[in-house]
């Protein structure tokens, strides 16, 4: 029978906070001894890659305390309730079931009478006829013209995983021959983003996307007026130029002011749905269905890693007991994500909301305080960028901060030059190399201002090529990493209360229903 326990109750964390030390990483990682270390600390993932821990502040006493761990808390068992459909979200008493979109690892899940893996499958299929339709001229603009871009209409998990995904794989589809259409995105309520994005587009010539579960998404509901004024303004009849990604009880979902809906439900949270036809719809016009479906694929193959027992060979969750291990024991605050592929420069955005929607809770899954601190605050950037802007904080800054790089030995779009003896690729892989080594074993100087403290501690997943399987592995493993680590601190990873009182607030505004420091702040914004 599963135990929904606080992390500070159970005998394996007591015994872990005993024998927590702090791992000399100038030490263990110096010489061949070290070079041994790298090579053993390694998991396999799914889709090619592989993560490396060799440098983070663990032992093998340490890791023997993490494996009982998350035998005591049930991790795998968890993992199985969850993707079997158990109702995990316990706020909004839902299942959770965004492993399902991309494959079956239990048995069936029943909800609301219908099988829930085809009805997933159902959808993707659907997305996929309708795109064919668009790429072959079947589905045409009034004039009979092909549409040529998509631009996605979404905030939160509606935008930031697809858009994430979009371009982590525009340029291998550029190189690769399956790039089918521009997408675009448009999220902020803010006018200058959508006025930006539609001036840019051949409004007569794209296809809008709308995705709102609800169908009543204020910031999307807004934008899109924006783009039916500019679609009426240019002319055109909007509703020859949009669809709907929306739930099936929403007012959008029979709406005649879409050419085509697709549908998600309730079981899967917006940061969770780029497997979904949130992401789905998109990609498949972007890329073509074929290349969504592979991405799937990656996805599943890590997902199917993480029902691994044995926590050596289980990366996500090896990763999510060593995050929780330097949160809660290390005192670490923070974690940065570093992906040295410029593909991935919006990942780390996807990933913060992702880990710090999910895990920036402060009370148990019943409702209660929890003594402890919960999930880090995520941030980052593409290298080598980053070096040469926050680096400095990192290397040399008070607090330490746990790094997550990813790095890949060939580049996606086919081109290099070499300058001075080696590759642009090449040297974007001595960086990371080197700053891997730099953050462990620091620089002993008697000028303090280049002494270099080290003992910064990082793991690194590396791939051959990020491709599309290589993107949904990477994707999976970030979702479980956090899913694992909702399950340790006893959180409830699957609502995000802690948006609403905003959205309250501000309707309270537009209502002029305000008074106080609200009604002083609203007159000084001019509502």
């Amino acid at each position: 029978m599963i135990q929904w326990n606080n992390l500070d109750t159970l005998e394996s964390w007591k015994a872990l906070e005993k024998k927590a030390e702090k791992v000399d990483l100038k030490k263990v990682l110096a010489g061949e001894e070290g070079a041994d270390r790298v090579r053993k600390y390694a998991v396999p993932m799914g889709g090619g890659l592989t993560y490396y821990y060799g440098a983070k502040q663990v032992s093998e006493e340490i890791l023997s305390g993490l494996e009982k761990l998350a035998a005591e808390a049930q991790l795998q068992e968890k993992y199985q309730a969850l993707y079997e459909g158990e109702v995990i979200n316990t706020g909004e008493k839902r299942l959770v079931l965004h492993q399902l979109t991309r494959g079956q690892l239990g048995k069936a899940v029943m909800a609301d009478g219908v099988d829930k893996r085809a009805f997933y499958q159902e959808q993707q299929s659907r997305i996929a006829d309708f795109a064919k339709k668009v790429h072959s001229g079947e589905i045409v603009n009034e004039k009979g013209e092909k549409f040529t871009t998509v631009v996605q209409i979404g905030i939160g998990g509606s935008d930031l995983g697809p858009r994430a995904m979009y371009l982590a794989l525009e340029n291998w589809a550029r190189q690769n021959g399956t790039f089918r259409m521009e997408a675009k995105f448009i999220s902020n309520v803010d006018p200058d983003d959508a006025a930006a994005v539609l001036k840019s587009t051949d409004v007569a010539h794209a296809i809008f996307i709308l995705v709102s579960k609800s169908g009543t998404t204020l910031e999307t509901l807004t934008n899109e007026a924006f783009v039916k004024d500019a679609l009426t303004r240019a002319g055109l009849d909007a509703g020859k130029h949009m669809i709907a990604v929306t739930s099936e009880t929403s007012p959008l979902a029979k709406s005649s002011d879409y050419l085509a809906a697709f549908f998600m439900d309730d079981y899967i949270g917006g940061r969770y749905s780029s497997t979904s036809a949130v992401g789905g719809a998109v990609l498949s016009l972007a890329f073509g269905p074929e290349i969504f479906s592979r991405f799937l694929q990656g996805a599943a193959e890590e997902d199917k890693k993480a029902t691994e027992k044995d926590v050596r060979k289980n990366a996500a969750m090896l990763d999510a007991l060593i995050g929780v291990y330097e949160r809660n024991i290390l005192g670490y605050p923070a974690t940065a994500v570093l992906p040295y592929s410029q593909a991935l420069n919006r990942f780390p955005a996807h990933l913060q909301q992702l880990d710090m929607e999910s895990n920036g809770k402060s009370v148990n899954r019943r409702g209660e305080p929890v003594g402890y601190v919960t999930g880090p605050v995520i941030f980052g950037e593409p290298g080598t960028n980053g070096q040469h802007s926050f680096y400095q904080l990192l290397h040399q800054g008070t607090d330490i901060v746990p790094l997550q790089f990813i790095g890949f030995r060939k580049n996606q779009a086919g081109m290099d030059v070499d300058i001075q003896g080696s590759t642009s690729q090449q040297k974007l892989g001595a960086n990371v190399a080197a700053q891997i080594l730099a953050f462990a074993c620091g620089k002993e100087d008697e000028n303090r201002n280049k002494h270099f403290e080290g003992n910064r501690p990082s793991s690194i997943i590396i791939g051959d090529q990020l491709t599309p399987e290589a993107l949904g592995a990477l994707l999976a493993h970030f979702e479980n990493k956090v899913m694992f680590q909702g399950f340790l601190w006893n959180l409830n990873s699957f609502d995000q209360e802690g948006v609403q009182l905003g959205k309250i607030l501000a309707k309270r505004v537009l209502a002029h229903e305000t008074d106080g420091a609200l009604k002083v702040f609203s007159d000084l914004l001019g509502i």
